[in-house]
């Protein structure tokens, strides 16, 4: 999971796509990372809003970041998208814990979830997510929608790193460690 949260804990505004926020962690090293993250990875997966939201901005975006994303193979999660049309990506209807699960063990670089709350609740439950990275940006935002909602089960982690940017951003990466 990849994820930018606000310092209460919103990954989304009071709006659905309310993310003019993540200016107050972007610069160069979230640049960097992002490109970092992206070269290693082998799929994007998405939800249907977070798609479409992605989708509408990266497809005609420009510059090193833009061209990965529109380069890497996505998958968005769907039973309502009729098309995907975002260049490489595939539109799947069937569960997404068990395709993922199926992806996982046939993966050539990382998976990772960007945005997606909704398709991220099922991975979570089915304990798919071995590494969650989360950028705190410098902002309280005061309301929205939160990253976790209520309903989960505690689940353990360790973390990697606690990386702080010149922002005032920072990175916190951990790992699912098993029940």
């Amino acid at each position: 999971m990849w994820n930018l949260v606000s310092l209460d804990g919103y990954f989304e505004g009071a709006r659905p796509w309310a993310l003019d926020w993540h200016e107050t962690a972007w610069g160069e090293e979230m640049e960097a990372v992002s490109i970092e993250q992206l070269d290693a990875a082998g799929a994007l997966l998405f939800g249907r809003r977070s798609y479409e939201g992605m989708a509408a901005h990266w497809s005609s975006a420009v510059g090193p970041v833009a061209e990965r994303m529109n380069a890497i193979t996505k998958v968005v999660f769907s039973r309502t998208l009729p098309s995907a049309d975002w260049s490489n990506t595939r539109l799947e209807r069937g569960f997404a814990p068990d395709v993922v699960a199926a992806m996982k063990r046939e993966a050539e670089g990382d998976i990772l979830v960007f945005g997606s709350a909704d398709l991220s609740v099922g991975l979570m439950a089915a304990g798919l997510f071995d590494e969650y990275r989360i950028v705190v940006a410098p902002i309280i935002l005061g309301d929205g929608r939160p990253l976790f909602e209520s309903g989960h089960e505690p689940r353990p982690l360790r973390l990697l790193e606690a990386r702080s940017l010149a922002t005032g951003a920072v990175i916190l990466r951990y790992e699912s460690r098993p029940e």
